[in-house]
């Protein structure tokens, strides 16, 4: 079943764990009609084949919860207030319609220095989170945004308002220090007047979430080998005389059959629309010895990001020298930069200790040299040398942090770009890479 090997580390099956009975091999309810998503069958066939550990839900979500209360409590901060559904998802492990949450803030969490959680859901769906012990109340009314309240947002706004005020007074006393990730103006603005202090939610939200303990990085493993998978059924689809648009749906529906939930872009093209990057996935047609390159940016099962990216040629034509030498370049790169790194290593220190791209790709690098991930893609951001002093910012790799180190490679005005990228694991004497996909033999080829 296995089309491509597999790294040995951390794969071993508890017997106790295994499919069948009353629970499933990550701990959840083995019924189904369960309202909480998941990994289908088909995904734990395929993690037991490949010798997977799913994660123990239950001490995945304490761990998660015990880093928001580390950071809330360092800050001397009553609590967090939560409108992103990442976040949201982070803290409570809940889910509900993400992206359209995404741009319609109808949900809001909120958790006390001590670990008390209230969410606010969209209204009549308290049963999506009945099956969470941690969420010790679930309330309705944190929409305040033109589309939901129209010309009474202010009244809403208040009324959410008040209740926070409330709810900080019953958890934190005299304590009014609140942090919000994201928050419609009306509703920071009623906050403000009732005397409440706000700081910056997104800096303990990402602090916390950047350090995944075993089972944050067994989920990552799950969804990596779930999207390999998936990525296998889209390679054997790119045959000239498709469009991009029937390569890129294959991706979708196999994350689909495995629990997966959403993709964040679209990011595939051929030929010559692989330079510049960032250009999605359209109708065209794809043809015989062109390149083919892609950015999955998958939320896979368990909402985990397996952000991987590949570049492969179409049909059986033998790749030019220009595309074996950009593919090369790109290559050396992820693999130089992902070799320096152990923890203890500062950003600048990263940054300083990359391989330099060649001049002639360096006006249409990407955007970082490394990023963090989880369930999305997270802090920090690792900048190139260029972009250091405008862009840059500074800390320390830690182990349990989750980093994609990429690449484009691309002339400007040329005709093809490479696009490479693997997600790996910071460990306590240097990383292990969690991805298993093969890069292309006929592209490196001398």
């Amino acid at each position: 079943m296995n089309p491509f090997s597999v790294s040995s580390s951390n794969r071993k099956i508890d017997p106790s764990r295994r499919r069948g009975g009353q629970f499933k091999a990550d701990g959840s309810v083995n019924d189904n009609d369960r309202v909480e998503i998941g990994p289908t069958e088909l995904a734990f066939q395929e993690w037991e084949e490949l010798g997977l550990t799913p994660p123990n839900l239950a001490r995945m979500r304490e761990y998660r919860l015990q880093r928001i209360v580390k950071e809330l409590q360092k800050r001397d901060l009553a609590g967090v207030l939560l409108f992103d559904p990442l976040n949201i998802r982070y803290a409570t492990d809940s889910t509900n319609m993400q992206v359209w949450v995404t741009h319609n803030h109808a949900r809001a969490c909120f958790v006390s220095a001590s670990g008390h959680i209230i969410l606010w859901d969209f209204h009549n769906c308290d049963h999506l989170s009945a099956h969470l012990p941690l969420v010790k109340e679930v309330r309705g009314g944190a929409s305040f945004f033109y589309f939901e309240t129209g010309n009474r947002t202010d009244e809403h706004a208040a009324r959410f308002a008040s209740e926070i005020k409330s709810i900080l007074h019953e958890h934190a006393g005299e304590n009014k220090r609140l942090a919000i990730d994201k928050i419609e103006i009306a509703g920071f603005s009623k906050l403000t007047q009732l005397g409440i202090e706000i700081f910056d939610g997104q800096e303990v939200m990402e602090l916390a979430r950047a350090v995944k303990n075993e089972d944050e990085i067994n989920a990552m493993r799950c969804s990596i080998a779930s999207t390999e998978i998936a990525m296998k059924a889209m390679q054997e689809a790119t045959v000239p005389g498709v469009t991009e648009n029937d390569i890129w749906s294959v991706l979708h529906a196999e994350n689909i059959r495995r629990g997966g939930e959403w993709i964040e872009c679209r990011i595939l093209s051929s030929g010559p629309r692989t330079n510049p990057w960032f250009q999605e996935c359209g109708p065209r047609v794809v043809q015989e010895g062109e390149l083919l390159a892609f950015d999955t940016d998958l939320i896979g099962p368990y909402g985990i990001c397996a952000d991987l990216s590949r570049t492969w040629m179409i049909g059986d034509r033998e790749p030019t020298a220009e595309q074996k030498h950009l593919y090369r370049v790109a290559y050396d790169h992820i693999q130089h930069n992902m070799n320096i790194l152990k923890p203890g290593m500062t950003f600048r220190e990263v940054t300083e200790a990359g391989l330099l791209l060649p001049e002639e790709y360096r006006p249409q690098r990407y955007g970082v040299m490394m990023h963090g991930v989880g369930l999305c893609d997270e802090y920090p951001s690792i900048r190139y040398p260029e972009d250091l002093e405008c862009h840059g910012y500074d800390g320390v790799l830690e182990p349990g942090m989750a980093l994609c180190v990429e690449a484009y490679v691309g002339r400007v005005g040329g005709k093809d770009g490479v696009k490479l990228e693997d997600q790996v694991i910071i460990t306590e004497t240097g990383f292990e890479n969690l991805t298993n996909y093969p890069f292309e033999d006929s592209l490196l080829g001398d």
